[in-house]
């Protein structure tokens, strides 16, 4: 159904001199209308469910605040009250927030009832950005924002921009089911289609294209490596379209889906932001809360981790191994925090009792000789001596009795107690409330499943119909094998390869479609990447000493047995990453090399380059291949790769003959194989460096033969 012109075709205008005209603003959608986060969500929003002891919403509002955003509209659906209490005691209510909060309590059941809604308001003066209150990112936007006012000036139909995060196939923040399928033209940046397809083998996985599409459009591309976050930069003109569609009820199946499909009809487009280099996630699922904590424990999300102290009374302090440690924590003598954990304030844990790559919330209390790995343990619960809790979620006051076993993937919800000697399934999700009238008391407990003396029962939705990508998405690990069985797949907790970040190769994006299927060798590999990346680039961006960051390399390094090539890209991929950062913040490329290269260029040579006048410079040759890889697909990376290039060989850190190895020249010593032959190597990334290489042969040859002339002389003389 096309939309009425009376309405779509003209924004709504507001008189000349309104101040809110240029205010930045905002929507938040702070209920998904899903089920996904049952049954902690029968009794408590979703977006105040704790990530890394955090509420969900304060994240959401950091990324809105760093934006620039002033007025924002919280959409309140499930436990309005509790939103509403918790929004107005918090930080953000204060006289010195830099944000105007407004809570929006309406009947809505849908993403397109909120739309509709929110523009019989009349609220929205201008442009606002339109965001899932699950969104964890440090994306900059300012970038974004400026080109979508550009098209816009140029075209009123260019009504939305979305914000993507490039990440590769299988990354383990997106969906393991139904996955987000991208038709681009690159060249205008314009979504032509979108589509969603189930996750089968490659070879029945297809999309339906307009064949129009082919022909109207010089270049396509088809996206599935991207990350969708659901941060849209829209115009008023995307809710007049909400508002003449009834039909539309969701953000990208029906709306975005409908609106390309209609596009001869209602003239509309919607273009696309790409980013690479920072952070941007939704919390949409079990699976994905899981991967988001890992990342915010990793601090692949700076400056939203734990030490940053969002919420204003809390006090994290970061330790060795990334374990984050609130004030009043108390630890036995012969406990154990591992690598990668975190633990709220006034939480005791006893003796002989082993916590690792876990999130212990406020005021818990672990009994002596209790295991808990990979899991999530909110506030004020209870776990009994001699138990063990592995990959599980166990909310609030929830107790488990002695020598229980908690198995991978099960949710143990609000108050439910789990008496002694008892074993919950990994496919149990267990609730003391009901789903229909979502009440903590009254409910019969199933003593088959809690135990005798236990409380609570099993979770059952209450809907007829609960689809099986919803069902999928409800639990923490694959329960169906088949789905797990890859090697690359996304976050399962019970796989110990993906307790990371999952690395993706940087490489040109037609290989950003196939996926690495990594041995073990390659995951240790993998995963000293990405700690030692991040420790780096914390370091970079928090203007470290080179010594400060050099010893926690080095503790790393002997850690992990990691060899050169594995510290050299660490090191590369943090100081590109720092440079991008920079760039895009404003400092030309040239002055963001020399900052971050000029300042470190010890530990380079320290812990990168140890060939130096040796026939063959293999070391130099990884380190300038490793920078060539992380410029692809960067904006400004034939800029950069120059830059990078110019600089190392001025700092000393590369010699003349290394670039000239590297560059693959056949006058080189050795035997280094290039990267191809004639003007196939000049092409992409490499075009800029080309003069550089060119004045480096001169200078050779000169060398050369001033070293012949002055072997002649000294002939002559001896004649």
């Amino acid at each position: 159904m096309a939309p009425r012109t009376s309405k779509a075709g003209a924004a709504k205008q507001k008189p000349k001199g309104d101040e809110r005209e240029e205010t930045l603003q905002a929507v938040v959608l702070a209920d998904s209308y899903e089920r996904r986060f049952a049954p902690f969500t029968l009794e408590r929003p979703r977006c105040l469910l704790p990530l890394a002891n955090t509420p969900l919403i304060e994240y959401t509002l950091e990324f809105l605040a760093n934006a620039g955003v002033e007025d924002i509209y919280i959409y309140c659906g499930a436990h309005t009250e509790q939103l509403e209490q918790y929004i107005n005691t918090s930080k953000w209510k204060l006289a010195t927030s830099p944000l105007n909060l407004m809570l929006i309590k309406s009947s809505a059941t849908s993403v397109g009832d909120a739309m509709r809604d929110l523009d019989n308001r009349n609220l929205i003066t201008g442009d606002f950005l339109l965001v899932s209150g699950d969104v964890v990112s440090n994306l900059a936007i300012e970038t974004a924002l400026a080109q979508h006012k550009a098209r816009r000036e140029k075209d009123k139909n260019a009504i939305m921009t979305m914000i993507l995060r490039e990440a590769g196939v299988e990354h383990r923040t997106k969906s393991r089911g139904r996955r987000p399928v991208f038709v681009i033209d690159p060249k205008v940046d314009r979504c032509l289609h979108y589509e969603e397809i189930t996750r089968k083998p490659k070879g029945e996985r297809y999309i339906t294209i307009d064949p129009d599409l082919l022909t109207e459009h010089e270049e396509i591309e088809v996206r599935e490596d991207l990350i969708d976050c659901y941060i849209d930069i829209c115009t008023p003109d995307v809710l007049s379209l909400w508002s003449d569609n009834f039909d539309y009820q969701s953000v990208r199946k029906s709306f975005l889906f409908g609106v390309l499909k209609d596009y001869e009809l209602n003239g509309k487009t919607i273009h696309t932001h790409i980013t690479r280099d920072q952070y941007a996630a939704r919390v949409r699922s079990l699976k994905a809360y899981d991967a988001v904590s890992k990342d915010i424990i990793n601090r692949w999300t700076y400056p939203l981790c734990p030490d940053s102290n969002l919420v204003r009374d809390q006090t994290y302090r970061l330790a060795r191994g990334k374990i984050y440690l609130e004030e009043g924590v108390v630890l036995a003598r012969d406990s154990l925090v591992k690598r990668r954990s975190v633990v709220g304030k006034d939480t005791s844990i006893g003796e002989g009792s082993t916590v690792g790559d876990s999130v212990l919330g406020r005021q818990c209390h672990i009994g002596n000789n209790v295991t808990i790995e990979g899991s999530y343990i909110w506030d004020n619960a209870v776990i009994g001596e001699g138990s063990v809790v592995k990959q599980a979620v166990i909310a609030n006051e929830a107790v488990i009795g002695r020598s229980c076993v908690i198995e991978p993937g099960a949710l143990v919800s609000y108050r439910v107690r789990i008496a002694d000697n008892t074993t919950v399934p990994g496919a149990s999700r267990l609730t003391t409330a009901t789903a229909t009238d979502r009440s903590s008391s009254g409910t019969q407990t199933d003593t088959a499943i809690v135990g005798k003396g236990g409380e609570g029962h099993a979770y059952t939705s209450d809907s007829d119909f609960e689809s099986d990508a919803s069902a999928a998405s409800s639990h923490l690990i694959y329960l169906d094998p088949s789905a797990s069985s890859s090697e690359s797949s996304i976050s399962t907790l019970h796989s110990d390869e993906d307790d990371e970040l999952e690395y993706v190769r940087e490489t040109d994006r037609r290989d950003s479609f196939v996926s690495d299927h990594s041995d073990e060798s390659t995951t240790q590999a993998r995963d000293f990447h990405l700690e030692a990346t991040a420790s780096i680039l914390d370091g970079l961006s928090k203007n470290d000493s080179p010594d400060v960051i050099h010893l926690e390399l080095l503790s790393q390094r002997l850690t992990a047995n990691a060899d050169d090539h594995m510290m050299r890209s660490a090191l590369v991929s943090a100081f590109m990453k720092r440079v991008g950062n920079l760039v895009d913040g404003g400092t030309s490329p040239k002055e963001a090399v020399k900052v971050v290269f000029g300042k470190y260029v010890d530990l380079l040579v320290k812990m990168a380059i140890a060939d130096k006048g040796k026939q063959v410079r293999g070391d130099q040759i990884d380190l300038l291949g490793l920078v060539e890889k992380e410029s692809k697909g960067r904006a400004k990376g034939e800029s950069l790769l120059l830059f990078v290039v110019s600089e190392c060989y001025e700092l000393e850190v590369v010699e003349g003959e290394g670039v000239l190895q590297w560059w693959g020249d056949e006058a080189g010593e050795g035997e280094i194989e290039g990267e191809g032959e004639g003007e196939e190597k000049e092409e992409g990334v490499r075009k800029l460096v080309k003069g550089f290489v060119e004045w480096l042969r001169q200078a050779d040859s000169s060398s050369e033969e001033d070293d012949d002339d002055e072997d002649e002389d000294e002939e002559e003389d001896d004649i």
